[in-house]
């Protein structure tokens, strides 16, 4: 019997690599590529989303930006229709308008900050090509850190110092199944979350590697307030925690190590800076307030003597600590962080095998995995003339008070005047805090460009909207996060208009007479080439042949050879100090920072510090607003991306974003599972979809973030959200002075069951558009 020949392209997502069949000149389906043992289910969202009624088609323009010209919107920019235009014009449009604003205003006032994680491919990544882009015409302000991490990168810099080196130098997971006996973990090991790794993954590894933690008898303790934040399969001990207060907790452990004598003072000597200035604060030499098991238990929810027992567990096996990512998205994020190191290093296992700390087990694939990562390069940059910048959660803070300064790691940062925004391969409809507050900073600008395949919130509020075509509408280089590397092959033509970045930038560049500066003669044809050609060259000086490019393009993959299966945090730091002496200060892991002490930060002091959260100043807010919500990261979609999808479809309750609330809360609210709910606070309402689960603890709510923001009132500040985004609740607050990063998980709100006519989420249609006659 012959078998009927299928047409398949090989591709990479930052969830995988998969092969898109093709039939007709359409995407019918994706397959997993045969090497990945646990395939994401997000890969059943992309076939019926390339053409997707959504899709944009050809360029659009805001009508009310055409016909009156740039300026501020006046809350018109989200609610007004788009006008249809042709490519040509439509860049003409945009050339004029940017070369308008360099002139009249600078380069600082565009802001290309861009966030997002766009697409995995290494040539078409979108945050490169804008900037690239943008460089080439005289620069942008930036921003700097990122949504997932930014008081974890500025905190770990100034504790253990080089924090891209730490991360990516994660103990590996065969060395923890050798040898550690205890892992402990505030905030767990979400495999949702691993399920995803910037710039892709060939593997996806961990499910199969915590199962063999697990059968090498390793004890696990998830510390929070979900439960299902840890694999069921690990049979670990659930400890819930009262969101905030980890470092009240950490603080407890801390004070029983020393009163216990169970802290490894030799370490703390030789490898650390300062304890003796951080032991009398535990020991409430400082402020009368001894940071016991028993003061800890109070703050926390968990007793006491389980909080000692837990300590004398650490002290007495070899322990490994991870914080989820998470920790440090809330108010004082710092703190969890360096307590965290703290705690580690009382420990003295800081450099020893299954020993020591980790920052986000399970936050993505690539955290701990033995495989070693490929040098695939990205299209070059090049330098930004302008000097501007602001921390990355700062966007509405910088639209609505251009001149004001912030502090920011030991700086003053002045906001720009920002006259023109450019955004190109993300969503700050998903990413930012207080979309109301978002919204209101978002007329202010003369105007927004954006390139979207789709509609979603972010073309929806933009003057200028460039239809991009999908990763599957073009070629490109993945390079993944473990040993692939793998050619993306396009699948089919672009639908409608569709055009790559790098076009569009090419034709923009063209306008502005730096095109030969941009494209440097190259199609994307020639830079896949001079790409994979650099890559070979880093290959070759680890004594790696990689093959030729046509070879490799005709290949499914290229496997890099190599592994880091041996890899222990700070094994080097640990074995000599000095010859390999940390980027800090004092060459030492920092538990009391001279450095910091001296920017007289009251929101970030000299050493780790209980702070209470800022949301909590109040009894009455507490009164009115009970519940704790969680917004973490989906598990149908990577951030925004695909909640068009059917996957991310499937997980809907009529349509709207699933919360889960504990039985207790939603009997005493009189909310059954599948009712549709408001989540409201002072600062915005959004409908969801109760779901009723022992999953999370009492006084807690989890509402993932990533669906679509959809305003019943399109470009008003407070209007209800019809389609269930948590951002439209959490507080628009920077961490601390010291690393201004995103603090959505310090939240109160209220759920209450929705009753009258269940409006229509409108985010599934496309918006009004009109044609010129």
């Amino acid at each position: 019997m012959n078998q009927v020949r299928r047409n398949l392209k090989r591709t990479s997502t930052h969830w995988g690599a998969f092969d898109a069949e093709v039939e007709g000149g359409k995407i019918v389906a994706f397959h997993p590529i045969p090497e990945d043992p646990d395939p994401s289910p997000i890969g059943q969202s992309m076939a019926g989303a390339v053409d997707h009624p959504l899709r944009i088609r050809e360029p659009m323009v805001r009508k009310g930006w055409l016909e009156r010209g740039p300026g501020p919107a006046g809350g018109k920019r989200g609610a007004e229709p788009f006008v249809a235009m042709p490519w040509d014009e439509a860049l003409d449009l945009a050339a004029r308008e940017l070369a308008r604003v360099r002139t009249a205003y600078g380069n600082q006032a565009i802001f290309g900050g861009s966030y997002g994680w766009s697409s995995a491919g290494r040539f078409h990544y979108a945050q490169g090509q804008v900037h690239r882009f943008l460089n080439t015409i005289g620069g942008y302000t930036k921003s700097v850190n990122t949504y997932s991490l930014a008081a974890g990168e500025v905190i770990i810099n100034r504790v253990l110092g080089g924090y891209r080196g730490v991360i990516s130098e994660h103990t590996a997971w065969p060395v923890i199944e050798k040898h550690t006996r205890l892992f402990v973990t505030f905030g767990g090991i979400p495999l949702k979350n691993a399920q995803v790794d910037h710039g892709g993954l060939g593997r996806h590894d961990l499910t199969g590697w915590l199962r063999r933690w697990r059968d090498a008898g390793i004890e696990f303790v998830n510390i929070g307030p979900v439960r299902r934040d840890a694999d069921h399969a690990l049979a670990a001990e659930w400890m819930p925690i009262r969101p905030n207060t980890d470092v009240a907790l950490m603080l407890g452990l801390a004070h029983t190590l020393i009163d216990e004598d169970l802290h490894d003072r030799a370490f703390l000597d030789r490898y650390c800076e300062g304890f003796a200035k951080f032991q009398p604060y535990v020991m409430g030499a400082v402020d009368g307030l001894a940071k016991s098991a028993t003061w800890a238990a109070t703050v926390t929810g968990i007793p006491a003597e389980t909080i000692r027992h837990l300590a004398r567990r650490m002290a007495g096996n070899r322990t490994m600590i991870s914080v989820a990512w998470s920790l440090q998205r809330a108010d004082h994020g710092e703190q969890p962080f360096w307590m965290a190191m703290t705690l580690a290093a009382m420990l003295g296992q800081i450099g020893l095998p299954g020993g020591g700390i980790g920052f986000g087990y399970g936050a993505v694939q690539s955290m701990g995995t033995p495989a070693r990562r490929p040098p695939v390069p990205t299209l070059p940059q090049g330098p930004n003339p302008v000097d501007a910048f602001i921390p990355v959660a700062r966007i509405a803070d910088m639209l609505l008070n251009p001149g004001a300064e912030i502090d920011y790691d030991g700086k003053k940062v002045a906001f720009p005047d920002i006259r023109l925004v450019y955004w190109c391969g993300g969503n700050p409809f998903h990413h930012h805090q207080d979309l109301n507050r978002l919204v209101q900073a978002w007329q202010r600008p003369d105007t927004v460009i954006a390139h979207e395949p789709w509609w979603n919130s972010l073309a929806r509020h933009a003057d200028i909207v460039f239809p991009a075509t999908t990763p599957f509408e073009r070629n490109d280089i993945g390079g993944s996060t473990d040993n692939f590397v793998l050619p993306m092959q396009k699948a089919v033509e672009p639908v409608g208009g569709a055009r790559n970045d790098y076009d569009i930038f090419a034709g923009l560049a063209e306008r502005m007479g730096v095109r030969d500066a941009f494209t440097e003669g190259r199609n994307e044809a020639a830079w896949l080439r001079y790409l994979y050609n650099q890559f070979r060259q880093r290959a070759a000086r680890d004594k790696i042949d990689a093959p030729e490019f046509d070879q490799f393009w005709r290949s499914p993959y290229f496997e890099y050879p190599g592994s880091q299966a041996d890899q222990v945090l700070l094994a080097d730091f640990r074995a000599d100090p000095v010859k390999h002496r940390l980027q800090t200060p004092s060459g030492k892991i920092e538990i009391y920072s001279e450095r910091i002490a001296s920017f007289g930060y009251d929101d970030c002091p000299g050493h780790p510090t209980w702070l209470e959260p800022f949301e909590w100043l109040g009894a009455s807010r507490a009164e009115t607003y009970p519940l704790h919500m969680i917004s973490n990261q989906p598990k149908t979609r990577l951030h925004s991306q695909y909640d068009l999808g059917a996957y991310a479809q499937a997980s809907k309750v009529e349509g709207r974003e699933p919360v889960l609330i504990n039985p207790k809360d939603a009997k005493a609210r009189g909310i059954g599972n599948g009712d549709v709910v408001r989540v409201f606070n002072d600062r915005g309402v959004s409908l969801a979809g109760a779901v009723v689960t022992d999953d999370v603890m009492a006084g807690v709510i989890q509402f993932q973030t990533g669906a679509w923001y959809d305003p019943a009132d399109p470009g008003v500040p407070g209007t209800l959200d019809r389609h269930g985004n948590p951002n439209t609740l959490t507080r628009d607050k920077g961490t601390s002075k010291l690393a201004q990063g995103p603090s959505a998980q310090s939240v109160l709100v209220e759920v209450e069951r929705f009753t009258g006519p269940l409006p229509e989420v409108g985010i599934v249609k496309p918006p009004a558009i009109e044609r010129r006659r």
